[in-house]
């Protein structure tokens, strides 16, 4: 099952130019990777399948204004979430150059206003509050529970993109929900779940 394929049965609502914007960040990311080594994902297959996962969540997530992405990387799932969530305010953090300096190239060359790029770890940044903060693959939840806590109140969600060791990472005493897929362990904390 393609990527078009998978978005129609799953019933995830994207927007009508996704498919042209989604089209064109992998052509980039195909270049950009092939000299900056941006990320794994080197073949179409591989590809859909991390952009896939970025969009699962639409599913299950409630509408949210305010989004941060902690370690954004190549994109996933924050520049993803970005193009598919055009009226909420996206925030990536991607502390390495090489990274940010495509998350950048691909806000411009997609007009993504939505988007703002933070070069510098999540750690040096100044305080703001976001609805919902995000993270894929930058390390455990008690440490993203650490790195977050400038930057959400007790109305923010987290959704940390995990694996199956995620029942050993759930927050003792936090409101929490697991939502598992075939590939994938979503771990969405707040106090108040959708």
């Amino acid at each position: 099952m393609n990527l078009k394929e998978q978005i129609i049965k799953e019933n995830i609502k994207i927007p009508d130019n996704f498919s042209h914007n989604i089209t064109k960040y992998k052509e980039h990311l195909f270049k950009w990777n092939k000299i900056h080594n941006l990320t794994g994902a080197r073949d179409e297959k591989t590809m859909d399948k991390f952009i896939y996962d970025a969009l699962y969540p639409i599913t299950f997530l409630p509408k949210v204004s305010s989004l941060m992405d902690i370690g954004t990387g190549a994109g996933f799932p924050g520049m993803i979430l970005a193009m598919a969530l055009p009226e909420t305010k996206v925030t990536l953090v991607e502390p390495l150059n090489k990274r940010a300096s495509f998350l950048q190239f691909i806000k411009a060359d997609l007009n993504l206003e939505n988007v703002r790029v933070v070069k510098k770890r999540v750690e040096e940044m100044d305080n703001e509050i976001f609805e919902l903060i995000t993270s894929r693959a930058v390390t455990d939840t008690k440490m993203l529970l650490e790195l977050s806590k400038n930057f959400r109140d007790k109305d923010s969600k987290l959704l940390f993109f995990k694996g199956e060791r995620v029942y050993d990472e759930v927050p003792k005493g936090m409101n929490h929900k697991i939502i598992e897929t075939h590939h994938r362990h979503y771990l969405l904390l707040g106090d108040d779940l959708c």
